[in-house]
């Protein structure tokens, strides 16, 4: 496909790429995403490092410019391979990497990035850059970390927190995993400080909220397997073990948060998890 050619999709997966190790497995993810969606994938590639990059690389504008039509390029070899027939487009954005992904996922059905990049002055997730995207995007937004698919599993791994029970994150993950066709975990956890001062009956209510809350999207997919876990105990390790044998770990973002601020929950997931990681953002 030729480059800049508009795709018949108005919403299509997006992948920021670098040619860094986590951005070669994000568009891979991206890619099977795309195709089993029956979504056109777009590649989307940002020049622009920041000044003080730029000037200890001594990299010529000419330089990054072939070295973005390389990536491109490259990329769109390895997608064509792995999906062939994928709608496909591919951009190079004169721009910063959180502008430019901010764009991207603005126009996305959901945005999709390396979890790290090359060192620490290339790639997309680095430093202050994945946050920064991840508390600013209206989008949901996948974390793709190299390896991820050495153990191919089959479950969904969704932290909920039932008094933040908002429907788009509950739609996401039922809608996922209905998509693969794997099973859905719903973990809800509460602090270990609860445990010493509630007795089964309070137990009983957690698990009672969190089975009304999720009751409306098991009717609404019933042909998905769920399982609902509610058990005491620091939310994020709970969910870093869950998502060990996971395809994806789900975890959401309330809009409201803005800055760096994305909640330390999600903070520890998207840092320690092993598999992908999706943030979505509700209200």
């Amino acid at each position: 496909m030729a480059r800049g050619e508009e795709s018949s999709v108005s919403r299509p997966v997006t992948v920021g790429v670098d040619g860094s190790e986590g951005s070669v497995a994000a568009a891979d993810w991206a890619a099977d995403e795309a195709a089993l969606r029956g979504d056109g994938l777009r590649l989307v590639y940002a020049t622009r490092w920041a000044e003080h990059q730029l000037g200890a690389m001594k990299v010529s504008h000419e330089d990054r410019a072939d070295a973005a039509e390389g990536v491109l390029a490259e990329t769109e070899r390895r997608v064509g391979s792995r999906q062939p027939g994928l709608t496909m487009t591919a951009d190079e954005v004169e721009d910063a990497p959180v502008s430019v992904l901010l764009a991207a996922a603005a126009e996305a059905e959901l945005l999709v990035v390396g979890s790290h990049g090359l060192g620490s002055v290339r790639g997309f997730i680095v430093g202050s850059v994945g946050q920064e995207v991840i508390a600013a995007t209206q989008r949901p937004v996948v974390l793709v970390r190299p390896g991820y698919e050495k153990n191919s599993p089959q479950k969904v791994v969704l932290g909920l927190d039932v008094n933040e029970a908002d429907d788009e994150l509950l739609n996401f993950a039922f809608d996922f995993a209905g998509r693969h066709r794997v099973p859905l975990d719903i973990v809800h956890t509460w602090h270990d400080s609860f445990v010493h001062h509630a007795g089964a009956a309070a137990k009983d209510e957690k698990a009672a909220a969190l089975a009304a809350a999720v009751r409306p999207f098991r009717d609404r997919f019933p042909a998905t397997e769920v399982t609902e876990v509610s058990a005491p105990g620091r939310p994020a390790e709970h969910l870093v073990e869950a998502a060990s044998d996971a395809r994806l770990v789900i975890v959401g973002r309330r809009r409201a948060a803005r800055g760096a601020h994305i909640g330390s929950i999600t903070h520890a997931v998207i840092h320690h998890a092993s598999c992908p990681v999706a943030v979505v953002p509700h209200a």
